[in-house]
């Protein structure tokens, strides 16, 4: 029985990587890229909300980007839960570096479980303008971006735009498998879960307009939320507006990180991903060819069969992988595919350890998820002093520069 249902399962993700190749392809064809490449004339007043915890790698060029936009009226605003977090040198550093940009720095102690919304809380009422643009730290995008991912909100009916991003920069091993993970596994998915018109938004990139946000209550009400990205585009979709999936890809900066860091991570996905989508959450094992097969290999105690299984399975994910990573345009990625079935056995342990527990580490805290996503922190450590009394505060170019007092 186990035999069966092992083989059953690895044929059925035989057949979803050969979906996923078309997807990607028909997603990033030629001419839907060149029809995207196009500036777009609709350019509304924008501001960048960049929330930040402790250094990325490079961080500075990662944050310079956002500074270099072909782009004509917009603004960034940086927030930080401490005024000691040393980030905030780097950003002032880019203050000095880009007068000509409009660049504030809002200070703000948490407000809700989730650092993150707690700051983007503060900085979105510092925003000047209605269009945000919502970017993770580690993100670095080109001169293009922001022409090309507020472009769909000249529709009216659509309510919010994310985009899919790929690793890069990856110096060890564990960062390694995490750009093949990001280019080879996560982005495929996250394609076709758009063509079957499932909503969501990524936390690479969340563009929304402020009176929508404001009518799901704000980030305040998405404080509490591991998942934010999640919850926006769940709740924006519930007011009967669209959400879009560019087709610009921006990259996370990976830098150097250690197996310990990868795994809390990757376990703190799967984890949200369980409760936050529990009805998806099984699928995600069907997406795992090559620890399917292994494990059909050895129930069948390696017979003539499985072995073909194996060997078929390993084949189809190095070229599937292969095309994949073309499409989007990942040269990097593909240096890395001899380590795809180590990936693969990865991301299925991660499963695994997703399946159960709901304890979660992130930014050196550990939090306890609960139903639908919440979280409540256990530990508070990493970027917050908690004998620093931290009021919302604002400075920035237009202000005077630093931080304030």
């Amino acid at each position: 029985m186990m035999e069966v249902l092992l083989l059953g399962m690895t044929y059925f993700s035989w057949v979803y990587w050969v979906l996923a190749c078309w997807a990607v392809r028909t997603f990033f064809k030629p001419d839907r890229r060149s029809e995207r490449n196009i500036p777009s004339s609709y350019t509304p007043p924008v501001s960048i909300l960049k929330p930040v915890c402790g250094l990325d790698h490079r961080a500075f060029e990662n944050f310079a980007s956002f500074c270099r936009q072909d782009y004509p009226d917009f603004e960034i605003i940086f927030g930080v839960a401490s005024r000691s977090d040393p980030a905030v040198r780097i950003i002032r550093g880019l203050q000095r570096t880009f007068p000509e940009r409009r660049i504030k720095l809002v200070v703000g102690r948490p407000l809700g479980a989730n650092q993150k919304v707690s700051l983007l809380h503060y900085m979105e009422r510092e925003a000047s303008h209605d269009v945000l643009v919502l970017s993770d730290s580690d993100m670095r995008v080109g001169p293009d971006y922001l022409r090309r991912v507020v472009a769909p909100l000249a529709e009216p009916d659509v309510g919010l735009v994310t985009c899919p991003y790929r690793g890069e920069d990856a110096i060890s091993l564990p960062a390694k498998l995490e750009a093949l993970h990001m280019s080879v596994i996560f982005l495929p998915s996250v394609i076709i879960a758009w063509k079957l018109g499932l909503s969501f938004a990524l936390g690479a990139t969340v563009v929304v307009r402020r009176r929508d946000l404001v009518r799901i209550g704000g980030f305040r009400a998405i404080a509490d939320y591991l998942a934010d990205d999640f919850q926006l585009g769940f709740r924006i979709a519930s007011l009967g507006l669209k959400t879009t999936l560019s087709n610009y890809v921006t990259v996370s900066v990976l830098g150097r990180t250690t197996f310990t860091d990868q795994w809390n991570r990757e376990v703190r996905w799967a984890r949200c991903n369980r409760v936050s989508r529990p009805r998806e959450y099984p699928g995600i094992l069907l997406t795992l060819p090559t620890p399917l097969a292994g494990a059909f290999a050895l129930v069948s105690r390696f017979s003539p069969q499985s072995q073909q299984i194996l060997l078929l399975s390993l084949i189809l994910r190095l070229v599937s992988a292969w095309l994949v990573s073309g499409y989007v345009g990942d040269r990097e990625a593909r240096k890395y595919l001899l380590l795809l079935p180590f990936r693969e056995i990865l991301s299925s342990l991660v499963w695994f350890a997703g399946l159960v527990g709901r304890r979660i580490v992130w930014r050196g805290r550990e939090y306890i998820l609960e139903e639908h996503g919440k979280m409540v922190a256990c530990s508070w450590a990493s970027c917050v002093d908690a004998s620093e009394e931290v009021e919302p505060s604002v400075a920035g170019t237009d202000r005077g520069g630093g931080i304030a007092n």
